[in-house]
């Protein structure tokens, strides 16, 4: 009898341990991770994925899109780079709290910008300080540029690990993609490391040593803002293929009242960028086996974007964004439009193809979403998981408040995209442009005149959502007269 009971006891005893062990899995399995690629300057037409004929190489984006779904109409906050790396990791418009620019930027024009902050404030609840309820391990790597002093970098919004996330580190530091980096966020590595390198194997080392609990991996490159570096043996395989490449290599853009113009490239063919390019895919694809390798592909949720529009209008010009009008710091699609890949597994078909509008303030409801945690703080964002799914999302309209005069050239301005409509309001005179993006995606046919009861409910809008976030304006300069107020 005895015999029988101890049986029993092990009977049970084997019983609640597989219940254990499954109600583990099952929570495993529940809990997934989270691996953001966030590219710094990239264009929506420098991936392969969104644009075959690119001249650079991305075949591990164009995979990562061949296993998720693209989105064609993904944005940026902003136009630049600071407000929009805030809006990713708060879920917010960037106006709300007046992070308008990029952190540090002044410049002036026929009048004084607006006020802005230079800095993401402490108190905001960050991506990864909203993980850290469900004890997520959480990793930085790379630019931070969302305010100067030891209390705003990564490791105090919820980073447990922070590598070289500062204000201005990495090449902005050491004028240099090649080790030394002279970065204080990040050790040294062997002279002459190449930088997407060093924190694509600080990455996949993070991810080996967490495989065993839920986590956010956040790489977030220098490349491929400037300065322009590229490895020599990438340089010159591009430098030999754009021997082959013809044609006219810039035109002009319009800049403020229609009196000025900027040189705006309309040829990719840079070499020195391409590199750029080419070594930031490699680095992915250094990462996404990694992640490969660990066995965890099947439970982590990758996420690819950038944070603004490729560099078309300035600082050597390297890349075209044709048929999008302008680039990087321009309201227009080319400055805000981006790259947007996202596989969820078991959720998003391989290959699958979105047109929902979708923005940087959706990474976080998002992923709050697919980790089951509640949002309690205000957010902007939508969660994209129906879009994921293959169905439509219920936005109503996107917005862009950008009253600065940026580095390369663009207008102070705001715009709303409703529907298959963009409308963008000048700040100098209040001047207004509509366009038909479903049939005019280059913004070249401004229907505003033919189309005035459209210009009037769009612009009630846009101004309706000012008054909503408290967004600023242009202020005088000197003896200017006052400039436009909505």
């Amino acid at each position: 009898m005895q015999k029988l009971t101890n049986i029993h006891h092990l009977v049970k005893l084997f019983i609640l341990g597989l219940s254990a062990f499954l109600a583990l899995s099952c929570a495993k399995e529940e809990t997934p991770n989270f691996l953001v690629f966030l590219v710094d300057d990239l264009g929506y037409m420098d991936v392969g994925a969104n644009n075959p004929d690119s001249f650079y190489e991305t075949p591990h984006i164009d995979a990562l899109a061949k296993s998720g779904m693209l989105f064609t109409d993904g944005y940026a906050a902003s136009p630049v780079c600071s407000p929009t790396r805030y809006s990713l990791l708060t879920g917010k418009y960037p106006t709300r709290v007046d992070a308008t620019n990029f952190f540090g930027g002044k410049r002036s024009g026929l009048f004084n910008p607006a006020s802005f902050i230079s800095k993401m404030p402490a108190e905001e609840i960050t991506i990864a300080e909203m993980l850290k309820q469900k004890n997520y391990a959480t990793f930085f790597a790379g630019k931070w540029h969302l305010g100067h002093g030891e209390e705003l970098y990564p490791q105090n919004q919820g980073f447990d690990i922070n590598i070289g996330g500062n204000n201005r580190g990495g090449p902005y530091t050491g004028k240099k993609y090649f080790a030394p980096f002279e970065n204080p966020q990040m050790s040294e590595s062997p002279d002459g490391e190449h930088l997407p390198n060093r924190l694509a194997r600080e990455t996949v080392a993070f991810m080996e040593e967490n495989k065993d609990k839920p986590f956010l991996a956040y790489l977030s490159f220098y490349s491929v803002h400037t300065p322009l570096m590229g490895r020599p043996d990438l340089v010159e395989k591009y430098k030999q293929k754009a021997k082959a490449i013809n044609g006219v290599e810039f035109d002009q853009e319009e800049q403020v009242f229609g009196k000025k113009t900027r040189n705006v490239r309309i040829l990719q063919k840079h070499a020195v960028y391409a590199a750029m390019v080419e070594a930031m895919d490699e680095a992915i694809g250094k990462v996404l086996k990694g992640l490969e390798d660990s066995g965890l592909s099947d439970n982590t949720i990758v996420v690819f974007t950038s944070d603004n529009g490729g560099l078309s209008t300035s600082e050597g010009s390297p890349t075209s964004n044709l048929p999008l009008r302008g680039g990087k710091g321009w309201t227009y699609e080319g400055g805000i439009r981006e790259p947007w890949i996202i596989r969820y597994p078991g959720v998003t078909q391989p290959g699958s193809v979105s047109s929902e509008p979708i923005s940087s303030i959706d990474l976080l409801p998002t992923v709050a979403a697919a980790a089951s945690l509640e949002v309690e703080q205000l957010v902007d964002g939508l969660d994209l998981t129906p879009a994921l799914k293959g169905d439509s999302l219920n936005r109503d309209a996107l917005y862009w408040h950008y009253p600065h005069y940026s580095n390369q050239g663009g207008i102070p301005s705001g715009a709303i995209r409703q529907g298959d409509y963009k409308l963008i309001e000048r700040y100098e005179d209040g001047r207004v442009h509509l366009y038909d993006l479903k049939n005019d995606i280059g913004e070249q046919q401004d229907l505003a005149s033919q189309m005035p009861d459209k210009v009037e409910q769009m612009r009630a809008k846009l101004h309706a959502w000012y008054q909503e976030v408290d967004a600023k304006f242009l202020e005088p300069k000197g003896e200017n007269a006052q400039p436009w107020r909505p």
